[in-house]
Order: C-alpha cells, then sequence, then structure tokens
C-alpha cells in the first residue's frame, strides 16, 4: 500500500482498533501494516477483564515485532481526557469505564512504552492530512500547473455516529478539553434532535422506515443502499431518498464548519459507500444561500465548493480563475486569483486505515 507525502520512517508502533464488542491489535512501521491483526473480545462491561485483555493482546502483537516498538498509539471511542490518557463518563460500549479509567499509565506501566490515545475522528483526519487526500490533492494540483496548496483538513465519519476532526498546518486540533464535537449540534428538519439522529446508521434506517410505512424493517444501511441501485427488492425511491436526507442533513453541519474552518473536507466511514445517493444534496446544501433582511442573498459558504470526486470539477477547481493584474505604476503584472475555494473528497484509505496510519503519524511526529 503506497501512501501520498509518506517519510520513509522504521520505527515501529502498536495499533488497536477499540471496538465495543472486540478489540483488534495491530502494529506498523514505515506507513504499512506488519504483522496479522489479533482479535480479542473486549469483554467491556467488566473492567479487570477488559484491561487484562488489552494487556494480552498487545504483548502478542509485540513478540512479533522484529524490533521493539517505540510506542503504543490507537483511538478509543466515547469520552476522554485524551491528553492525560483517561477515558471516562458516558461510554454505552464501555459500562465499565464510566467512572474514569487512567488507561494510559496503566499500559505504560504494564507494557513499559509510551501510550498515545486520541478520538477516532480526530486520527482519521490527521491520517487523511498526513497520507491520504490532502497530499494527494495538492500533487494533483502541482501536477495540473496550479498555484494553489491546501494546508488545513476538515474530517467527517458517517457511520455509527457523525464523527469530526480537524488538521491545521500539519497538526491534529485537539482542544482545551479534547471536546470539539458536532455530532450534538442540531437536525436540520426535527426540532430539539442531534444531527447525528440523521447522520448515521440509525438515521438512515429510520428514514427510510418513515417513508416506506414499516418501522420496524430490519434492514441495515447496506440492505438499503443495495435497494438504492436495484439489487435487492424494496421501495428504490425511499432508499435513494433516505440517503439523500442524510446527505442534506449533513450538508447542513458541514456548512456551518467550512464557514468557520477554512479548509478542504474528506467524508470516511462506512456509509460513504452511498456517495452516489448523499452527494449531490450534501452538495447543494453546501452551495445553497440565505437572504437578508434588505432582500439581498448571501451564499452560506463564502468559498466556491467543488466535488473533489468529479474529474471535471476537480480541473475547474484546480483552475481557479487566475488572471494577470498590474502592479500600480508599474510595468510588472503579478497572478491574482480571486476565487476562494474548497473541496469535498472521499476518503480512499477508509476511515479504518487512515485512523490507525494517523494514529502511527501521532505518535511519531
Amino acid at each position: 500500500m503506497s501512501h501520498f507525502n509518506a517519510t520513509p520512517d522504521k520505527r515501529i508502533v502498536v495499533t488497536l482498533d477499540a471496538g465495543g464488542t472486540n478489540f483488534v491489535f495491530g502494529a506498523i512501521q514505515d506507513y504499512q501494516f506488519i504483522v496479522k491483526p489479533i482479535s480479542k473480545p473486549s469483554n467491556s462491561d467488566v473492567l479487570e477483564k477488559c484491561l487484562d485483555t488489552l494487556v494480552e493482546g498487545f504483548n502478542e502483537v509485540i513478540v512479533q515485532l522484529p524490533e521493539p516498538p517505540v510506542a503504543i498509539s490507537f483511538a478509543f471511542p466515547g469520552p476522554a481526557d485524551y491528553p492525560n490518557g483517561i477515558i471516562g463518563g458516558y461510554l454505552p460500549n464501555f459500562p465499565s469505564f464510566r467512572n474514569g479509567v487512567a488507561l494510559a499509565d496503566f499500559l505504560k506501566e504494564k507494557l513499559n512504552l509510551p501510550v498515545f490515545i486520541n478520538n477516532d475522528a480526530d486520527l482519521f483526519t490527521y491520517g487523511e492530512a498526513i497520507v491520504g487526500v490532502l497530499p494527494e490533492i495538492n500533487q494533483k494540483l502541482e501536477q495540473l500547473g496550479s498555484a494553489k496548496r491546501y494546508r488545513n483538513l476538515i474530517g467527517f465519519t458517517f457511520g455509527t455516529g457523525f464523527g469530526f476532526g480537524i488538521s491545521v498546518n500539519g497538526k491534529m486540533y485537539v482542544g482545551d478539553n479534547s471536546c470539539s464535537e458536532i455530532f450534538c449540534l442540531p437536525h436540520k428538519h426535527l426540532k430539539n434532535i442531534i444531527v447525528e439522529d440523521g447522520v448515521s446508521i440509525r438515521g438512515v434506517k429510520r428514514v427510510y422506515g418513515e417513508l416506506t410505512g414499516e418501522a420496524q424493517h430490519n434492514l441495515e444501511p447496506f440492505d438499503i443502499y443495495q435497494i438504492a441501485e436495484g439489487i435487492k427488492t424494496g421501495n428504490r425511491e425511499a432508499a435513494q431518498k433516505a440517503f439523500a436526507v442524510m446527505g442534506e442533513v449533513a450538508g447542513n453541519v458541514i456548512a456551518i464548519c467550512a464557514s468557520l474552518l477554512d479548509g478542504l473536507i474528506v467524508i470516511g466511514g462506512g456509509l460513504t459507500k452511498a456517495e452516489k445517493y448523499f452527494m449531490p444534496a450534501l452538495l447543494q446544501e453546501m452551495r445553497s444561500h440565505f437572504a437578508t433582511l434588505s432582500g439581498e442573498t448571501v451564499a452560506r459558504v463564502q468559498s466556491s465548493v467543488y466535488n473533489l470526486q468529479n474529474e471535471e470539477e476537480f480541473l475547474q477547481f484546480a483552475k481557479g480563475n487566475q488572471q494577470p493584474l498590474q502592479v500600480f505604476g508599474s510595468a510588472k503584472e503579478v497572478v491574482y486569483d480571486p476565487q476562494k475555494r474548497i473541496g469535498v473528497a472521499i476518503s480512499k484509505l477508509g476511515a479504518d486505515v487512515a485512523t490507525s496510519l494517523g494514529a502511527y503519524a501521532f505518535a511519531l511526529l
């Protein structure tokens, strides 16, 4: 597997994909996975058993490595004091951690290694910024002769929840309380309901059920996607609209984030397979306009928004609006591009891989 902008690095970092049902342990060297993943039940409801499982899993990876690792680095779901490696708070998938667990210090003592724990969406975005979509886009811009380069990336994950991360100038943004979140922002259509209830697996399932009148349909988003494609029997129009509604609801929040943060946008997660059904609505929302009290209309995102999945749009994005500008009082000309622009891309690495590579990079950089 090749990665953009990956500086060769022979140091090894042990990683973990921490799910409420299973822990999957691995190791990365030079941005490559170097051991067969080891999966173990997380035993998340019994603290002592869960912690013992973590130690066992990491040790089973470490004994397979060609040289000692320099760190352990991974994402953990749910609220946490990430800089201090303390996991606690409302954790539906890890009830035994609710009262707070000093996980980083526990693992440091048991394994005698530095331990880095971060939010999964933050690490996803960081992985895409270091070796994924951000350097890839900048490389394509260079190949197309564009002078434009991007340094900031805003990441979103569409899956069990609606995740969010920011990378600024090659650094992962954490925040003073490691609590930069969007899942709790308001849903565009449902009063006093969080946006995550619209941009998530449960959101797609709920909307499909509402549109078909079959609330207890027992279909998963992949089933609904297959119905949308005409592969599986069902209400095809409702299936397509369920993803379009998700795109509109997501686009509303992404437009707000794009206006505040001004960077390229990458989307990852299991629901991105349905890109062709949600992306048009997402882009339409980001490109929409608001009215002023004086009767004018204002673009809700002040930069032009391009679909970077579309090659024709990418060429327009690269070209911009470059024009010569004469320096006042001189015959000299400079190149001026007045067009502010950003773009939306879908992760090629995939959320799981990008998150692991983000964890690797965070431990080393």
